[in-house]
């Protein structure tokens, strides 16, 4: 490869060189005189010289005229006037319409400032021309010209940028606003006479006018012209909600900046005179022919002080009452609401429609809000209870009122209230919740399983109910060693447990005491009772832990459904409740189902009750009295007096047959008050023949402490049959310890101050609890049959009686036992200091009239 000679011409290309523009004539014409005015040049050469140089003049000389001629014709063709000024501001030409308007020759306004016509101009008034033509757009103000005569009259000048042969200039034109003027001096005084303050802004929001009623209004003077409506720190600008507007938010600068018209209520507090004047404004935008953005702003305000102090009293008096307003056009479907209205309904919006008011409730609610206006005929109103409803928030209740606008001959106008009602219905809603709740537990109460058990009886399709009863097995021993602290603790835990369990398959109600029923359904789920009654007792497999102590506490369970085992709710429980105790004798810990075998005994105890009705007043009842006596010589000290039933329809009926129903049907007031006066009765009698036997022992159920005035029906009994109070005992079942009604130890003090003999009947079966031998005013223990029983060769059985006996002679209390059948048994009770008992073993329970002979036999 040869290297490239540097000094190789170089190609010609096929550019074609720019055609250089021709000389100037006048520059040529002046280079040659100069040249012509050497005096060592030839003076023939310097000749030709000056008339070359002449004559390049002369042709110069006919473009520029007749470029001034154009010049000038089209400046004078401007019917308005025009000037041409420097960009230091120096006229630099004007035309005819300019020097016939200022009433001046050229030669007085060329080469002079333009300050000459206006006079008022700042220094700085073209800075913001030369800003804007130098982006290519046109200036436009409006301003004061002089006359030379010394007249003003105003103008709206509008200026561009113009290029010359010296630079760029300023092309300024000046119409003539005298004749809009005359016109709008009409409108003035139109608008001076209008008790509205009526303001003219330009686009940046000066003041180009205002009238007096504005003055007066915005309490302004003749200075406010050309400077912001606001300018001063004494006054405050706030929103019909009393809340600060920020200057960028006034309607005016709203309007101006958006382009849009603004109507609007504002407040104008003057901090110098504490005064608040309330205005409603109107901003009206005016646009210039060709324009994009408002030139102008027209604004318009009316005071409403004491409509707005008004209106402010009546939402005032809406918000302390909650109750708000609405109006609904049904034909237009136009809503309005008042502001307490959208704060009830939680809306920001205002609802512009019914629908969207239909909205803002439950659907439900809805559905029935609507039906009742389309029901609407007349001049029927309505009244209804609304649940709303919110994204967030929590549901709400409100109170709707309507009725036909009475002035609304088309009767399409409709007008009510609206309240808030959430606080007395969640009020409502807690009364009710805790009407239908156990206390203790927070499960449902008996009341509300009932209310509950009868809705899904009465289903409009059909029964479809099963009940499960629970009963806490040795729940009572937890309740007798640890007190009532340690038994509430349980059952808080046992409800714990059964919510585990249960779930969201069933209603969990605690029924009293330590017995509990669930409800489910069974209609999609056959096997759901069973399968539930199994989670239960697995739930309770774990032990409580009660303080640092242990307890195992299992659960025996019936079951029964509707309609098969029950068509009422007593009726169903009573069932389950059956088989529950079927469950609870069979020691086996499980569950068990209503049966048709368990039915034919539920008929059987139905019988019963029945019967046990009316047995009282049909003289079915008497008392059989079995004597209690010195165990070391078997002389009879005292008598129990024992219930004995004689039907005539059911023959002999035995105790543990209906004693528990009667309590359970409340019967046993009755039969229990019948029983105590005759056994008062009886002891008068045997008193009256000096039969030796100190008093007669009496069982009291629990209903009578709960269902009666024991004291004042004992007192009264003894008053009636002339017996000392030290003559009747009073043997008081477990359960009254263990319901320990608030009034239970002011009974036992009542009965103790009649002389009364008090004993717990029972006593060492686990349920009574040993805190009340020590805070309530017993007598004595009666040591239960079921462990003497046992004696003396059940080991168990001969640690509780020891224990008992142990108990009573520690604490001061007489003890007596009772079921005594063996010379063994009696020999035992000997041993342990036991020294008056009862049972078969000395004499079964006699007549009345057995029992005195035998007393008599005594004596001889």
């Amino acid at each position: 490869m040869s290297e490239r000679n540097p000094a190789a011409p170089r190609k010609p290309t096929s550019r074609k060189p720019s055609p250089r523009p021709p000389p100037d004539p006048a520059v040529l014409s002046d280079q040659l005189t100069k040249t012509a005015a050497n005096a060592e040049l030839p003076a023939r050469l310097r000749t030709l010289l000056r008339k070359a140089a002449a004559a390049l003049a002369e042709s110069g000389a006919k473009p520029a005229a007749a470029a001034e001629r154009r010049h000038r014709a089209f400046l004078d063709a401007i019917p308005d006037p025009t000037l041409i000024i420097s960009r230091t501001g120096v006229i630099l030409d004007a035309n005819a319409a300019a020097l016939a308007t200022y009433g001046r020759k050229r030669h007085e306004l060329v080469g002079h400032p333009v300050r000459r016509l206006n006079p008022g101009l700042p220094d700085n008034f073209l800075d913001p021309v030369l800003e804007m033509i130098d982006r290519g757009e046109t200036h436009i103000t409006q301003t004061i010209n002089v006359h030379s005569n010394g007249t003003r009259f105003p103008v709206e000048v509008h200026s561009a940028r113009l290029t010359s042969a010296d630079g760029p200039v300023i092309l300024a034109i000046a119409r003539d606003l005298s004749a809009r003027t005359d016109a709008g001096t009409r409108y003035t005084s139109l608008a001076d006479a209008i008790d509205r303050a009526i303001t003219l802004h330009d686009r940046d929001g000066l003041v180009l006018y205002l009238n007096p009623a504005a003055a007066r209004m915005y309490a302004l003077d003749s200075h406010a012209l050309g400077r912001p409506l606001r300018d001063s720190d004494d006054w405050t600008v706030v929103d019909p909600q009393g809340q600060v507007l920020a200057p960028a938010a006034y309607p005016l600068a709203r309007a101006l900046r958006d382009g849009k018209d603004v109507n609007a209520t504002i407040g104008l507090y003057q901090h110098s005179s504490q005064r608040l004047t309330w205005l409603s404004v109107t901003i009206v935008l005016q646009y210039d022919p060709g324009s994009t953005r408002p030139d102008r702003a027209l604004m318009l305000g009316s005071e409403i002080t004491d409509l707005q102090r008004d209106k402010a009293l009546f939402e005032r008096v809406q918000e302390l009452a909650q109750i708000g307003g609405w109006q609904w056009n049904r034909r237009s479907d136009a809503l309005h609401l008042t502001s307490e209205s959208m704060r009830i309904l939680r809306q920001r919006r205002p609802p512009a429609a019914m629908e969207a008011l239909l909205a803002c409730l439950d659907a439900e609610d809805g559905k029935r809000l609507r039906k009742t206006l389309k029901a609407i005929r007349g001049d029927t109103g309505f009244d209804l209870e609304l649940r709303g409803r919110t994204q967030r928030a929590a549901p709400f209740w409100i109170r709707m009122i309507g009725e036909p606008d009475p002035l609304d001959p088309g009767h399409n106008r409709f007008t009510g209230t609206l309240q808030d009602i959430t606080e007395s219905k969640r009020a409502e809603d807690a009364l009710r919740a805790q009407a239908q709740t156990d206390a203790l537990t927070g499960l449902l109460n008996r009341d509300a399983i009932l209310e509950s058990i009868r809705d899904g009886l009465d289903a409009d399709d059909g029964p479809d109910l099963a009940v499960l009863y629970i009963d806490l097995d040795r729940f009572k021993i937890v309740n007798d060693a640890l007190g009532h602290d340690a038994g509430d603790r349980l059952l808080v835990e046992v409800a714990q447990r059964l919510r585990k369990a249960v779930g969201k398959h069933g209603a969990i109600a605690r029924f009293g005491g330590d017995e509990f029923l669930v409800t489910c359904r069974i209609a999609d789920d056959p096997q759901r009772p069973e399968r539930l009654a199994r989670r239960i007792q697995t739930a309770f497999e774990p032990p409580f832990l009660l303080g640092k102590t242990e307890f195992s506490v299992s659960s025996s369970i019936g079951l029964s459904r509707a309609p098969t085992d029950g068509t009422t709710p007593e009726r169903l429980i009573q069932s389950a409740d059956f088989a529950m105790y079927v469950s609870k004798r069979s020691h086996h810990r499980g569950f068990q189902n209503f049966s048709p075998a368990l039915e034919h005994a539920q008929q059987e105890r139905l019988q019963i009750e029945t019967r046990l009705r009316r047995a009282l007043d049909n003289g079915e009842f008497h008392l059989a009295y079995q004597p209690q006596v010195d165990l070391h010589t078997g002389r009879i000290l005292f008598a129990e007096a024992l219930l004995r039933w004689n039907s005539p329809d059911l023959g002999t009926v035995a105790p543990e047959r209906f004693i528990d129903l009667a309590e359970n049907t409340g019967d046993v007031i009755r039969i229990g008050h019948w029983a105590l006066l005759e056994a008062c009765t009886r002891m008068r009698r045997w008193q009256e023949q000096s039969l030796p036997i100190q008093r007669v022992a009496v069982n009291v159920s629990y209903r009578q402490f709960v269902g009666e005035d024991l004291v004042a029906s004992v007192r009264r009994m003894l008053k009636d049959t002339g017996i000392p109070g030290h003559a009747l005992e009073l043997e008081i079942t477990e359960r009254v310890l263990v319901e320990d009604t608030r009034d239970t130890a002011l009974v036992f003090d009542g009965l103790r101050s009649l002389g009364v003999r008090l004993t717990i009947d029972d006593f060492g079966e686990g349920y009574s609890a040993l805190n009340y031998l020590r805070r309530l005013p017993l007598h004595g223990l009666k040591l239960s049959q079921g462990f003497v029983h046992g004696i003396p060769d059940n080991r168990s059985d001969v640690a509780i009686c020891q224990a008992v006996t142990g108990i009573a002679r520690s604490l001061g209390l007489d003890i007596i036992a009772e079921g005594i059948e063996t010379e063994a048994q009696r020999d035992f009770l000997l041993r342990l200091g036991v020294t008056v008992g009862q049972g078969y073993l000395f004499q079964p329970g006699l007549p009345p009239g057995e029992l005195a002979k035998r007393l008599l036999a005594q004596t001889g």
